[in-house]
């Protein structure tokens, strides 16, 4: 068999391909994109980064550059949409969210990938895959084959690459279907904001949101399921809000027109020997609390570490499987508290009374804070075996001698933060930065850091660290 001219193929550029695919070249891994649209989408959804998100792009350096295309909102009023502000002192130095286009943050994504050297093919789709122990053969759709050693399915929520595995993929069907687009209208914003209180006091999925210069976003439900391939058009728009508010506010020059189903799925495998399944190829749910990008990026965040340790041949054995391990309890984390909000979202009377019970416990700051922990994803804990509650956390972005935490991760390398100034990290210090360090913010000795910000290991022993070095980051060089 010919040698592949590529490490990794990744199928699909949105956030997870284009985040994962330059996870893989800061380790130098060959990487090809493969992206079956010509053109990026034009219709700019917006989506809110949460804030582990936003901690990941600040652990690579590019916090800077994304957060100039955001607009910056109060972490709250996440959860079924229930308005409540995001309790104090949240552990994160950047508890907010970041809302912006889904095309501009695809761009700076894949601008970020392609810099680090990442190859983008546009207008490629994936036609089959065959596996042998050697590496993958991918043909695509105009018959060229390609050889790498790894494959990625990064192609969403109806993965091609999904279904040429035979990976199971159960779940829920849609059984309501919402609209959601970008139009101007007609009337007077008073007119507006009165109809959109009278009927959000019950309809959880009607509103009209001013998005400046006269535009509006509009989400109003739809009247059934229909065919997903069509996207919906004004006059659906029109029929719909007459149907809900009596008037049609007079939309007209859409930017963009979308629908969303509440379909809730999981993949049974995230990997099948060397194909793996990242972001929505491996979970799909409703948008409610905006978490979809963040989990496939985080996902992708996950991933890109463990398959470059293979690629450059010192991962231990079992490495590759701990991003299933890891990663898909907390996708089945997020189906189920979506399908949680989604029910409260339910204008029946049933589903109203538990939606005002939870309303009165979220005043108590322990229920507002685990639910917004939940959702912006900075509740996460790996398993990691018995230790104190830190291990398998991330750490947040505390102050050291050299500035900030996450200013020491963007070469996406692990970290040895030293207390004692005793440590070292030896034979591993080809894969593990060591900073010395005895005023930084920890009220711990040391801890090693993951490469994707997760305590691998808390202590003050050598030897012991030396055993956790062995098992995260393989044998030592020498």
């Amino acid at each position: 068999m010919h040698s592949p001219m590529f490490d990794v193929i990744i199928a699909g550029c949105g956030p997870a391909g284009a985040m994962l695919a330059a996870e893989l070249r800061l380790h130098d891994v060959r990487v090809l994109v493969l992206e079956k649209e010509t053109e990026p989408v034009s219709f700019a959804r917006i989506v809110g980064l949460h804030i582990r998100s936003i901690e990941l792009m600040a652990m690579r350096g590019l916090l800077d550059r994304i957060r100039a295309h955001g607009r910056q909102r109060p972490a709250g009023g996440f959860f079924a949409a229930i308005d409540k502000p995001a309790p104090q002192g949240l552990d994160s130095a950047h508890a907010y969210l970041l809302g912006m286009p889904q095309p501009v943050i695809v761009r700076l994504l894949e601008e970020h990938a392609t810099q680090l050297g990442a190859q983008v093919r546009r207008g490629c789709a994936v036609a089959d895959v065959e596996q042998d122990d050697e590496g993958v053969t991918v043909e695509l759709a105009d018959g060229e084959q390609l050889r790498s050693r790894y494959l990625v399915g990064c192609d969403g929520g109806r993965s091609t690459v999904r279904k040429l595995l035979g990976v199971g993929f159960p779940g829920e069907p849609s059984r309501t279907e919402t609209l959601m687009g970008e139009m101007e209208v007609g009337v007077p914003q008073e007119e507006i904001a009165a109809k959109v209180t009278e009927i959000g006091e019950t309809d959880k999925r009607f509103w009209l949101r001013p998005m400046g210069e006269g535009t509006y976003s509009v989400v109003v439900p739809a009247a059934g399921v229909s065919d997903r391939a069509q996207p919906p058009t004004l006059e659906d728009f029109r029929q719909q809000l007459r149907t809900v508010a009596g008037t049609d506010f007079g939309v007209h020059s859409p930017r963009w027109l979308s629908r969303f189903g509440d379909a809730t799925r999981l993949a049974e495998r995230y990997r099948v020997g060397r194909v793996l399944l990242a972001g929505d190829a491996a979970h799909i749910h409703p948008p409610t609390g905006g978490q979809g990008l963040n989990l496939g990026v985080q996902d992708a965040f996950n991933l890109g570490w463990k398959l470059a340790a293979h690629i450059r041949g010192w991962a231990p054995e079992t490495l590759l499987d701990t991003y299933q391990a890891e990663r898909r309890p907390v996708a089945e984390d997020v189906l189920d508290n979506t399908r949680a909000q989604m029910e409260l979202h339910s204008t029946e009377p049933g589903p109203q009374a538990v939606r005002r019970l939870l309303t009165e416990l979220m005043d108590f700051d322990e229920v507002n804070r685990h639910l917004i922990e939940k959702i912006t994803a900075i509740g996460i804990r790996y398993d990691f075996g018995e230790g104190p509650d830190l291990l398998g956390r991330r750490l947040r972005d505390i102050d050291v001698n050299q500035g900030h935490l996450y200013g020491l991760l963007h070469r996406g390398r692990g970290l040895l933060l030293d207390r004692t100034e005793r440590l070292t990290a030896g034979g591993w210090s080809d894969r593990v930065d060591h900073l010395a360090d005895p005023t930084a913010a920890l009220d711990v000795p040391c801890v090693l850091l993951r490469p994707d910000g997760h305590v691998a290991w808390i202590g003050d022993d050598q030897q012991d660290l030396d055993a956790h070095l062995s098992r995260w980051f393989g044998k030592p060089a020498n």
